[in-house]
């Protein structure tokens, strides 16, 4: 069964901010998946990305990432919010994130998520 797998901001942008390769550690973890961005996750990076430093860098990277995603559209303003919907409603299956308050909130609506483990390695924990 293909699980559809949704990313927060923070999971695309582990590749610049702990050397993570999120689409490989999924690849790990997930026997088949389709990556899933909320748009309001896309618009939060490139946003991010147009500024300065290191965070810019990785929403960058993280907006060139979300493009091998397919997008969900949402009626909400807040990327953590809407990511709980989608979870909440079953319309995604698991939720990758790093993110330890809505890893947190997104086991109590009791879906899966993967999160990183140790420096560079993604886990799955389940609800």
């Amino acid at each position: 069964m293909t699980e559809r797998v949704a990313l927060d901001a923070n999971a695309l942008m582990m590749p610049v901010e702990v050397g993570v390769r999120v689409f490989e550690g999924l690849d790990r973890v997930c026997a088949d998946y389709d990556p899933v961005v909320p748009d309001v996750v896309a618009d939060e990076l490139a946003s991010l990305a147009d500024g300065n430093g290191e965070a810019a860098t990785a929403a960058a990277v993280g907006t060139d990432l979300a493009a091998r995603c397919d997008e969900q559209e949402t009626d909400g303003q807040y990327a953590d919010d809407e990511i709980v919907a989608l979870a909440d409603s079953g319309a995604v299956d698991v939720v990758c994130t790093n993110d330890g308050p809505l890893r947190e909130r997104v086991l109590a609506a009791g879906t899966p998520v993967i999160h990183l483990r140790g420096r560079n390695r993604l886990t799955r924990t389940h609800p």
